[in-house]
């Protein structure tokens, strides 16, 4: 009988590059855009059935948001002028060019409408341009799932059917928890049903993500979720956001248990795009994340 071969790379070096993107810029530019996005979802759905106080948090949070998400994204990229030239051309296939347009275009409407609440100027317009953004909304929130998944990083490509749902999940959680948060009491139901609803969802699509990773040898995709630094921000994540679902239907009666299921929802939230973003960087450093799936794919192709 002739041993199993052992997996060893070229002087145990990556196979591929790991992104030279950074924690505190690229995974904050993925949770505060999801944010947004979810943020102006409520926001329109607020503005339409006359809950005037959670739409009004929810427009000013979108803009924030948004402003530093983009913020974060310009510091990664260096300069300003390499965001607008992502602009120069509009490429369907590809989620970095899409999701610029996106940004580009949700900006100004999610902007306009956070104005025309606070100011009362145009208040036709700033309807519209609530919106409009809530039109915008989900795309902003999930595009950036697609961005992470089209590239070679294993544990992020490998993550492409449920990382959309995460990602969805945990920024509607997130705005629900915003709006919990700094919503009174007897105002907050729509970002309570939000919360409720993105937190079950969130919950739900990573388990199956781990779920349908997870696979018998020594290079698991699931591992880079469940160990180290990610596996640790991800765990924290899973309880505050469960402990953010109790606290959300129970606090009904209870100012202070709703506003601290609103703080623990947008914490997860944050460790939930934070722990994503290290989970595939540790994946892309070890080269048995890159070979050994592979390998195992091989059968499958039909090839011997």
């Amino acid at each position: 009988m002739v041993p199993d071969a052992q997996f060893s790379s070229y002087y145990g070096r990556p196979v591929i590059k790991e992104p030279v993107w950074q924690a505190p810029d690229v995974a904050g530019y993925l949770f505060f855009g999801g944010l947004a996005g979810a943020s102006s979802v409520l926001a329109a759905s607020a503005h339409v059935s006359g809950h005037r106080d959670v739409a009004r948090v929810a427009k000013l949070t979108a803009l924030g948001a948004i402003s530093l998400s983009a913020a974060a994204l310009v510091h990664d990229l260096g300069r300003p002028a390499r965001f607008t030239n992502m602009l120069r051309v509009f490429k369907p296939s590809s989620p970095m060019s899409v999701g610029s347009w996106l940004l580009a275009g949700y900006g100004p409407v999610a902007g306009a409408a956070a104005v025309s609440e606070v100011t009362g100027i145009l208040p036709a317009a700033g309807a519209a341009a609530t919106l409009g953004a809530g039109l915008l909304g989900p795309a902003i929130a999930t595009y950036t799932a697609a961005l992470i998944c089209d590239t070679a990083v294993p544990a992020w490509h490998a993550g492409y059917r449920e990382m959309p749902y995460v990602f969805a999940g945990s920024a509607a959680s997130a705005a629900g928890g915003m709006g919990l948060l700094a919503t009174a009491l007897d105002a907050a139901e729509p970002a309570r049903r939000l919360a409720v609803l993105g937190a079950g969802a969130e919950l739900v699509a990573k388990r199956r993500l781990i779920k349908r990773l997870a696979t018998p040898g020594p290079a698991s995709l699931s591992e880079p979720y469940e160990t180290g630094r990610a596996g640790v921000m991800l765990r924290v994540a899973e309880g505050l956001t469960a402990g953010g679902l109790a606290g959300a239907l129970l606090g009904r009666r209870s100012r202070a248990l709703s506003a601290l299921s609103g703080a623990s929802l947008l914490a997860a939230s944050a460790l939930t795009r934070f722990g994503i973003f290290e989970a595939g960087m540790a994946s892309a450093r070890d080269p048995k994340y890159t070979i050994v799936p592979q390998r195992q794919r091989l059968p499958q192709d039909g090839r011997p």
